[in-house]
């Protein structure tokens, strides 16, 4: 039976049907060739219920927030700030392209988003400073896969609620390689820069011109610690936070900034109502395909299959992660989490990985996923900014890449990488 789904989904999958879709039609003709008529009632209730969790509503809550704070001319003052800071290092473009992910993931949690957001502002900023289209294309890809791991993070508030994980602390977890992305993705590009000769400001910043900038961006800067602090220390929880930020990025807007209209708020709605409709489709099928893989208990054959190969807990990680990569290249990323993230966490329970160790051990591959040939969702939307195809891409974003692979090491076999703030926290 395990053969058949799978056929089936992969053949459907390759038909071109979207995702959503997919699942749902998988489940049905399982459920038929299974010649299990009665189960058809549970489907409705198994549908109802892949989209009846609350913590799933801070997910719209922190995509509509990102939206506000976007039209809110919130991106042009990060990316001010973020060049002031180090615009005179070579390749400054380049630099102020990364830190302005940094600084925009504690806002969107969208790789995507962040994506759009930035991209359309220095893609063609660098290539009109002298950058290469191909290495501006390449460092905002590379770059965008900070925002989902620093939190907030929709996949993370997917991953907690489908699995019962804590989402505050994965949010913890996902800190450190955040942050650990950025320095070496700046080495990168300031190794290019020096071979190629990209240009950079020509002095360094004052400190009066650090002061102003910093105004500019505060009240920005400050929604991530709002977020983050009133979360992490439990004055509020996840889809709580995704309100406030809402409600600071109406005020912000609409009362200080002056830059939000009531059209930029209804087309903000409309944006959220879109992306948040697709996801929570691939969650409700996810649901019963999920309940069905379980009740075939494809998890413990998986388990026992896994187990005749190899009961070592470093090769069967690495298995897991080439798995991971390879979907990843090939899947949507919240599809590929629902899917997979069943039938993955009895087994990795099983080899004793914490499951907010994991969480992030299946968020990183993912993302990364994002900017792989040849279907990743930021590759796409990085060359559609840039007018070229995945194929110009390619030699420009494998160093990087190569990095990102780097820190999924790290974090695959050093748990304390992910794992020290959650248990200093209280949440591991």
């Amino acid at each position: 039976m395990t053969a058949f789904i799978a056929v089936v989904f992969f053949g459907l999958l390759l038909m071109g049907m979207p995702i959503g879709f997919v699942l749902g039609v998988t489940s049905l003709i399982a459920i038929i060739k299974l010649d299990l008529p009665n189960l058809m009632s549970i489907i409705p209730s198994r549908f109802y219920y892949g989209c009846d969790l609350f913590p799933l509503m801070a997910m719209p809550l922190f995509i509509l927030a990102g939206e506000i704070m976007n039209k809110a001319d919130i991106t042009n003052r990060l990316v001010n700030l973020s060049t002031t800071l180090v615009g005179h290092i070579h390749g400054g473009l380049g630099h102020t392209n990364i830190l302005a992910s940094v600084f925009f993931a504690g806002i969107t949690g969208s790789a995507v988003a962040d994506t759009a957001a930035i991209g359309t502002v220095l893609i063609p900023a660098m290539e009109k400073a002298g950058y290469d289209r191909k290495f501006s294309a390449a460092i905002t890809a590379a770059s965008s896969c900070i925002g989902p791991i620093i939190p907030p993070s929709s996949i993370m508030v997917i991953y907690g609620a489908f699995m019962g994980v804590s989402i505050a602390g994965l949010f913890a977890a996902g800190l450190i390689p955040g942050l650990l992305m950025a320095p070496g993705l700046m080495a990168l590009t300031y190794r290019t820069a020096k071979k190629e000769n990209y240009p950079r400001e020509e002095k360094r910043a004052s400190f009066n011109e650090l002061l102003l900038s910093g105004k500019r961006s505060s009240l920005a800067l400050l929604m991530p610690f709002i977020i983050l602090g009133g979360i992490l220390t439990g004055l509020f929880t996840p889809t709580e936070a995704g309100a406030v930020a809402v409600v600071y990025g109406v005020i912000i807007g609409f009362f200080i900034y002056r830059s939000l209209k009531t059209r930029d708020l209804l087309a903000s709605l409309a944006k959220m109502a879109h992306i948040t409709s697709i996801v929570f489709l691939i969650l409700a099928t996810a649901a019963i395909l999920s309940w069905l893989l379980t009740a075939e208990q494809i998890p413990q054959k998986v388990a026992i299959l896994v187990f005749s190969v190899t009961t070592n807990k470093y090769i069967i990680l690495l298995l897991i992660n080439l798995l991971l990569l390879f979907v990843g290249c090939f899947m949507d990323q919240t599809a590929a989490l629902l899917i997979l993230a069943p039938v993955l966490v009895p087994l990795t329970n099983q080899i004793g990985v914490h499951p907010l160790h994991f969480g992030m051990i299946m968020c990183l591959n993912l993302v990364i996923g994002l900017v792989t040939p040849p279907l990743g969702a930021c590759l796409f939307s990085t060359c559609s900014i840039a007018g070229i195809t995945v194929e110009d891409i390619a030699d420009s974003i494998w160093p990087m890449l190569l990095y990102l692979l780097v820190i999924l090491i790290l974090v695959t076999y050093i748990p304390a990488v992910s794992m020290t703030l959650p248990i200093l926290l209280g949440f591991a």
